[in-house]
């Protein structure tokens, strides 16, 4: 493509749009002779802002209304959060492009501590990840989770507003937004392991579209790529969402892949961890071999319960 213009959708929290501006900031920086716009689309998660993810869908109500303009050739490409995409694509559309990885980590944001071991007894955490909390208890049974909904920016007013002992926001969030001077610790991934493509973005193009493809070359990184396919390959073989406590970090050294997973009920009564490691020419059987690990222990009947809940409520 040499000229034209380029849509962009976004949904239109603050995050998006840094996101959304950043890539387009990028495609010009490598095509100053292409004009990139952004189109703001409303999703059913940003209409829904005082129920739990869990209970009212999970991780596709961030992309559906996005994914069906690009669809109708409304806009050229999306720029999501890499978390918030589902197992699978829709017939038609492909993830394109993945940038360079952000922190994946998790963070705490507290107000009298500086580690999550010396939380107080009955500490109260905001979160509404089933993923952080289950972790949280499960490594702490004391604690109070609180759920917690909102941009960055409310959930840590929340902090005093609700007399909060921290909340527990994702690190690359933070730190893309300026609020990294606010972090208390940034969480190891095995205390607690992030979720299926935490500080990646998803660039979701039309599978057809060969120009757009070209265009995005330029921005896609190959290694953090591989990690998170790993990661995705392992979200499609469980079948999980938002319903579901369930993580994956996958990292890269040289031609070598490791990858960590984890499924646990929402209590944290019960935790089913795996590591596997492999070769890094195919990161998507790897993380179907993990997630088949997990299955064989019991993992599958978390997953398949906890769904089947969700649907009756």
């Amino acid at each position: 493509m040499t000229s034209g213009t380029i849509r962009i959708g976004t949904r239109g929290s603050q995050l998006a749009l840094w996101q959304a501006n950043w890539v387009k900031h990028q495609i010009q920086a490598h095509h100053p002779e292409i004009s990139v716009e952004l189109a703001v689309i409303k999703t059913s998660g940003d209409k829904i802002l005082d129920v739990p993810l869990a209970k009212v869908g999970g991780k596709g109500l961030f992309v559906k209304e996005i994914e069906e303009a690009l669809l109708a050739e409304d806009i050229h490409m999306a720029v999501h959060s890499m978390k918030d995409m589902p197992g699978e694509i829709p017939e038609g559309l492909c993830i394109a492009a993945i940038p360079v990885r952000e922190n994946p980590c998790d963070a705490l944001i507290a107000r009298n501590v500086t580690k999550i071991e010396d939380l107080p007894q009955g500490a109260s955490i905001g979160t509404s990840s089933l993923r952080r909390g289950s972790q949280m208890l499960y490594l702490r049974p004391d604690l109070d989770i609180r759920p917690l909904r909102g941009n960055i920016d409310t959930r840590i007013k929340k902090l005093e507003s609700e007399n909060l002992d921290a909340v527990i926001l994702a690190a690359a969030g933070m730190m893309r937004l300026g609020f990294g001077d606010q972090i208390t610790a940034k969480i190891d991934p095995q205390t607690l392991m992030p979720a299926v493509g935490q500080g990646a973005l998803c660039i979701e193009a039309r599978k057809n579209d060969a120009e757009t493809a070209d265009l995005l070359s330029a921005i896609h990184h190959p290694d953090t790529a591989c990690t998170v396919l790993a990661e995705r390959a392992f979200l499609k073989r469980l079948q999980g969402g938002c319903q579901v406590p369930i993580a994956a970090f996958a990292q890269k050294q040289g031609r070598q892949l490791t990858i960590n997973a984890m499924v646990a009920e929402i209590d944290g009564s019960v935790m089913y961890r795996e590591q596997m490691q492999g070769t890094a020419d195919d990161p998507e059987k790897l993380g179907t071999a993990v997630a088949g690990r997990l299955i064989d222990r019991g993992a599958g009947d978390i997953v398949q319960r906890l769904i089947e809940e969700a649907r009756q409520t």
